[in-house]
């Protein structure tokens, strides 16, 4: 027989991976998941929801012999020969290894790819007696075990789990014990935990974990070359599910409206506005869930916008989403979708990809039809304009949307109405090392910065003494161009870095990049003014609606233009997110270089 399928203890799993009885064929690659996706499988466990199927191989075969290499996070003993590898399923099955058994912490990153370490804690009370919101009891704690908090009046606070007390104390369980049989003695030893709802938990939560099972594929000794080859292959190739838009889509034709149809509508007027270009089926359902639900379950006794949002858009609600619902709301998306572009063209975000998060457009859209023409109120704008860059700078929306986007939406409600600030403001921060590290587009925070020197009214160096606005920008070719060029200053490799940052770089047409070229700065501005037909003090005053220092560029001094450029930038960005930036080390090796595609 080619293969055999049994479900397996995920305790059982977890304990050979340890003991290097399962361990990876060497050409597997690394282990990539990030910290978002570590505590969305363990919600998943948690709540005993399938995490898919893992394949594995019987070793012993002579035909096929493969280089074996422990998992990222186990230690077995030296020596240890596997009796399986693990052919697919590396990423759950390390993740799950390391926040359930390990001693130390899990060596993993944040959504912008930075390195950090964590543990993995599950609030007893929270998870006990409303397991249906498991993605709010799980929670990823610093190194330190220091769990930064708001508390109930807006102040950030830290709730120190250093200690077996202080976690008991919090009501906080360490998910590192939960297969150890630390797990009764941490119980035992403490009679502050309130009996009752620990039974609960242990019969709703634990006992769920303990009896967790992972459908596993082994391929048996018997397995040819051949056979692992067409396995592989189709292991790498199918990938094929259903979306949310193609179930609602069944769902809906028994009513007969073909939701297709009434999207590419939808589409196609969304399309009139640049912006809105990548922003898809998913999103915009996303939006419609999160309006549906939030006037369905507003005023439910219990619901706080600040602990428990009434408002959801997890795939189950969008599911969920009666047809009515929709045709209810849809239309009132898009003219919020619309008002939205508008709303990010006052950002100074004129084009598609200088959008930093698509994503944040539903809790956008679904926060503008909530609040309806109070939204353009100068006073409320300007609290929706600070959440909006909070969550651009602070990097806040690579993940994790099921609670986030119904989060943004009740809180930034409830701040107009009068409530304190979201926590995707009071908990948002930038630190300035940061603006080093920021490299490329594939940093909102990066496109940020672009977007807020184009709000402020920079001025392009040849094409007009207006600042660049939406028209200047689509039609003269506006992109980022390096202000110290890169072949000038040699190949010290500190400074490359930072030649890459977005502190030497601005946004300038097609035509300024082309004339300034490799040139020093001091001998481009001398073809630039000629260019422009403009004295040096006029040009001098272009240049500074850049936030940059002139005398710097003249004098081709990139040590004092670069840290005069750094001081401007972050006091732009102060301004925006309303809050001081935190000032950490920080360098490009503390993140995970980006995959190569």
């Amino acid at each position: 027989m080619l293969f055999e399928t049994n479900p397996v203890d995920l305790r059982e799993l977890i304990a050979k991976a340890k003991s290097g009885l399962i361990q990876l064929p060497d050409f597997q690659r690394g282990w990539v998941w990030d910290d978002e996706r570590i505590a969305a499988l363990l919600v998943t466990v948690a709540r005993g929801y399938p995490l898919g199927v893992m394949m594995t191989m019987e070793t012993g075969n002579p035909d096929l012999e493969f280089r074996p290499k422990s998992l990222v996070g186990t230690s077995p003993p030296a020596g240890t020969r596997p009796e399986q590898l693990l052919m697919d399923g590396q990423q759950r099955l390390t993740s799950l290894s390391q926040a359930l058994a390990s001693e130390h912490a899990v060596e993993t990153m944040d959504t912008r790819r930075k390195r950090l370490q964590r543990y993995y804690y599950i609030d007893i009370r929270a998870a006990a007696y409303n397991p249906e919101q498991m993605e709010n009891a799980i929670f990823s704690v610093p190194g330190d075990k220091k769990l930064p908090r708001i508390d109930e009046h807006g102040k950030r606070t830290a709730v120190d789990l250093t200690t077996q007390d202080n976690e008991v104390a919090a009501g906080m369980f360490p998910l590192r014990l939960v297969y150890s049989t630390e797990r009764n003695q941490w119980r035992r030893a403490n009679d502050k935990v309130d009996p009752e709802t620990w039974d609960l938990f242990e019969r709703t939560v634990l006992s769920q974990i303990d009896g967790y099972k992972v459908p596993v594929i082994r391929l048996t000794r018997s397995a040819t070359k051949e056979a692992i080859c067409a396995v592989f292959e189709d292991v790498n190739t199918r990938g094929v599910s259903l979306t949310v838009f193609e179930l609602l889509t069944a769902s809906y034709a028994v009513s007969d409206f073909h939701l297709p149809t009434d999207w590419a509508e939808v589409r196609e007027r969304l399309l009139k506005n640049g912006v809105l270009t990548d922003f898809n089926d998913t999103d915009f359902l996303r939006a419609i869930s999160l309006v549906s639900t939030y006037f369905a379950r507003r005023g439910r006794a219990g619901t706080d916008p600040y602990t428990a949002p009434a408002a959801s858009c997890k795939r189950s609600d969008i599911l969920g989403l009666k047809l009515s619902e929709y045709q209810k709301w849809s239309s009132q998306i898009v003219e919020a979708l619309e008002w939205s572009a508008r709303f990010l063209a006052r950002q100074g975000i004129y084009g598609r990809p200088e959008v930093p998060y698509i994503s944040q457009l539903s809790s956008l859209a679904a926060i503008r039809t909530v609040l309806g023409g109070e939204a353009d109120d100068k006073a409320v704008e300007d609290k929706i304009v600070r959440w909006f860059w909070c969550g651009v700078l602070g990097e806040q929306y690579s993940g994790a949307l099921d609670s986030r986007l119904p989060r943004d939406l009740e809180q930034v409600y409830a701040w107009v109405k009068g409530g304190r600030e979201p926590t995707s403001v009071s908990e948002a921060s930038f630190n300035a090392a940061r603006l080093n590290t920021m490299t490329t587009r594939n940093s909102a925070a990066y496109k940020g910065v672009c977007g807020l020197l184009l709000k402020r009214g920079c001025i392009d160096w040849t094409y007009s003494r207006e600042p660049i606005d939406a028209t200047i920008y689509r039609e003269m070719q506006v992109g980022v161009g390096l202000v110290f060029p890169k072949g000038w200053l040699g190949k010290n490799k500190e400074q490359s870095a930072r030649l890459d940052s977005i502190v030497n770089k601005t946004l300038l047409t097609s035509r300024a990049n082309r004339i300034m070229g490799s040139l020093r700065p001091s001998d481009y501005l001398a073809k630039l003014e000629n260019e422009a037909g403009l004295p040096p003090n006029w040009f001098d005053d272009i240049i500074a609606t850049h936030l940059i220092d002139p005398k710097s560029l003249r004098a081709d001094d990139f040590e004092a233009f670069y840290a005069a450029r750094s001081a401007a930038l972050l006091r732009l960005i102060q301004d925006a997110m309303g809050q001081q930036p935190v000032d950490e080390p920080e360098t490009l090796a503390d993140y995970e270089p980006e995959p190569v595609a």
